[in-house]
Order: C-alpha cells, then sequence, then structure tokens
C-alpha cells in the first residue's frame, strides 16, 4: 500500500552538534533526595543503577465513624480498631469491627488498598490508608566512568562518544544496536520494519510515516532516527498534540528522533554517514526536547569505548576534521589563531618535541599555510 507523506516541509537550521568524538558529561540527579548506590572513580553502564529514593504512595480517605455508625462518636472508633497506626495492610482487610446485641449487628470497615495505616482522627472518625512508597531509579543512561558523586542526589558521569542532536523528539532515555534501514532520502514505511528489528535503533529516511511508527512499537524497536516526520501523523499517533512543554515523558515504548523537521527531509548526509558508520554498536538516546527557555534537544549518544578497534579508527574519527573544515588552534605558536584544513597527512610527522604525531595542514586567515599537531585544533561547530 503507498504510504501518505507530508506534502509541506519545515525546516529549522539551530546549528545542532554532530561530533565524531567528544566527551559527554551527563548529571544524574533523583528528583528527591535519597541514596547513592555508586562511588567516585567506578565504572559504569547503560543499566547501572546509579542512585534511589522513595516517593510517598497515595493516601486514601476511609470514613471509619460513618461506616461503623458512630457519626456521634468518632473517638470511639479507635476502641474498635484491629490495626495500629503504622500497621500493614492488604486490600480487604478489616481495619475496624464491633458487633452488638450478641453478634447480631455486626460492622466493620476494611481497607480499599494496600498499604499502612498511616493516621486517625478523633475529630472526624476518619482514617488514612496510605499505599507503600514507590521506587525511582536513576540510570546511569551511557557507560562511563563516575567523576562526581552527588551526596543524597546521584553522580556527574564521563564517557569518550559520538555525539548527534536532533531537532525534535518524542520519548525518553533508551538504549540499543544501531541499524541502517533506508538511504537518507527514502520514505521509512512499514515495509522497511520487521521482527528481527525488536532492540534496534532504526536510521534513516526522508520521512517515518506513522504506520511504521505504530508497527514499531508493536515490533519492539527501540528508537527511530529519521530526517522529518508528519505533525498529523504523529498527533494521531500520541492522541494529543504536541506544544511547546518539554516533550520525552510519552509512554509509547519507542523514542523518536528527527534530524531536520517536520515534513517530508532527506536526513543530513553529514548525519547519515556519522551513524552509518556505527551501525551495529550500541548507543543511548533520549527524544527530551524543549524549544524555548533552557533549551533542550533529542540526542545520539555512542561510546567510542564500546566500537571495535577494526571497525573503526579513532584517530581519523577526532574531531571529524575534513578539507575545508573550520578550526581554532588551542595551543601555541598560533594559539586563538582560526583556519581551515587544508589537507590530513596521512604519514605521521616529526615535530619539535621530537615525537611522531598525526599532524593537519590548515590555511589560517592571514593566508599562511602551517603543519600543526591535530591534538592542537578544535573544531568549530557549525
Amino acid at each position: 500500500m503507498k504510504q501518505k507523506v507530508a506534502k509541506l516541509a519545515h525546516a529549522y537550521s539551530p546549528g545542532l552538534k554532530v561530533k565524531r568524538e567528544t566527551t559527554v558529561t551527563k548529571v544524574r540527579r533523583l528528583p528527591l533526595p535519597g541514596e547513592v548506590l555508586v562511588k567516585e572513580g567506578e565504572a559504569v553502564d547503560f543499566e547501572t543503577v546509579v542512585a534511589r529514593t522513595y516517593i510517598p504512595g497515595e493516601p486514601h480517605l476511609i470514613k471509619a465513624a460513618y461506616l461503623l455508625g458512630l457519626e456521634h462518636y468518632p473517638k470511639d472508633v479507635l476502641r474498635y480498631m484491629v490495626k495500629k497506626i503504622g500497621d500493614p495492610v492488604e486490600k480487604g482487610e478489616v481495619i475496624a469491627k464491633y458487633s452488638l446485641l450478641f453478634g447480631l449487628i455486626k460492622k466493620s470497615c476494611a481497607s480499599p488498598v494496600k498499604g499502612f495505616i498511616e493516621s486517625f482522627s478523633e475529630a472526624t472518625g476518619n482514617i488514612v490508608v496510605r499505599e507503600p512508597k514507590i521506587p525511582v531509579e536513576i540510570k546511569a543512561y551511557v557507560p562511563g566512568k563516575v567523576v562526581r558523586v552527588l551526596p543524597r542526589e546521584g553522580a556527574v558521569i564521563k564517557l569518550n562518544a559520538a555525539f548527534v542532536q536532533g531537532i525534535f523528539g518524542i520519548g525518553g532515555e533508551r538504549n540499543g544496536i544501531i541499524k541502517i534501514s533506508t538511504s537518507p532520502r527514502d520514505v521509512l514505511d512499514s515495509d522497511s520494519i520487521t521482527n528481527e528489528d525488536e532492540g534496534k535503533i532504526l536510521v534513516g529516511g526522508s520521512i517515518v510515516t506513522g504506520e511504521a511508527l505504530a508497527k514499531a512499537i508493536k515490533v519492539g524497536v527501540r528508537g527511530i532516527v529519521c530526517g522529518g516526520v508528519d505533525y498529523g501523523e504523529l498527533t494521531d499517533l500520541l492522541g494529543y498534540k504536541i506544544g511547546v512543554a518539554i516533550t520525552g515523558e510519552e509512554k509509547i515504548g519507542l523514542t523518536v528522533i528527527i534530524t531536520e523537521g517536520f515534513g517530508k527531509m532527506n536526513m543530513s548526509q553529514r548525519v547519515f554517514n556519522l551513524l552509518q558508520q556505527f551501525e551495529g554498536c550500541k548507543a543511548a538516546i533520549c527524544g527530551a526536547t524543549q524549544i524555548r527557555a533552557g533549551v533542550m534537544r533529542p540526542e545520539i549518544i555512542i561510546p567510542l569505548e564500546r566500537v571495535p578497534s577494526e571497525r573503526v579508527d579513532k584517530e581519523n574519527l577526532a574531531g571529524g576534521m575534513r578539507q575545508g573544515t573550520p578550526i581554532r588552534v588551542i595551543r601555541e605558536p598560533y594559539f586563538g589563531a582560526i583556519g581551515v584544513v587544508v589537507s590530513l597527512p596521512v604519514e605521521l610527522q616529526r615535530i619539535e618535541t621530537e615525537s611522531k604525531v598525526r599532524v593537519v595542514k590548515v590555511k589560517l586567515e592571514d593566508g599562511r599555510e602551517v603543519i600543526i599537531p591535530r591534538a592542537n585544533v578544535e573544531i568549530i561547530e557549525e
């Protein structure tokens, strides 16, 4: 069946980060004070629980005086309680009862939920049963090293990774294996997704269709990275319109990252080539987006420590430099100078310290062409 795609496209150009190698720092923080479970210097993985806390369960009011027929004597409810303040109770378990006329009249009240008896009011005769505390865990999200512990709050994790930002996304933090599904120009439709894509992060396409998103959820795909998406089809999938609030809390079992904008738009060749190079590698993704104050962009993080050495030449990954790349020199004797890459000699060259290193030939703003160690320059982000 021919897929329906958007006729109009809306692109954004915010200067999103696309880096072949960079240092990524992630602050993992609890919403409430709790217990930190890792130590400084400790290595963590995607699913490592960094910190844990508990939030109070839901309270439930029981009108015990009314149920026992003691509306005029609410204090007396305490005499007939078979459970004490703080005692655990099961759903349906009796917490107060009494009988009259040798058992001919029996009255009782039971807990509507599993929890514990939190309080009793002598003024009203009401009992409050609160559900059990709800554990909240913060995972590392990315594999790396704990460089700082935040007492009772969480930890700071650092790693070396390839890093790509999208323009818009939905869905929370997930991880999976990168798989290239289509070219940057093709439509990512439902036929592009198979049962073998369970646990994968699918990459490619000028647009992902609503049917493809629905199938991805059914199959168990972890994430989709695509050039564009139709706003109407995305709204139909979610069941509501997306506003200006932060995205990322959508409970659809899938994270979607859009790299170009709404509508049918070819994925940036630069982004596609980078992700294609890491096909088969495990990545962390998050679709959380905030356009206004405190800008937040969806992201793809590929830990370089997990990339097989025979697959990727990390020397060539450094900075993603190529001919024409704008750079800034960060060490003497050309500290602060701006220029562009002229060439990237393959052979190691001897420098003043007598060490042999990889170098880059740079044309500075004043017209000079100089040879500089690659470690002494940084890319000026587009």
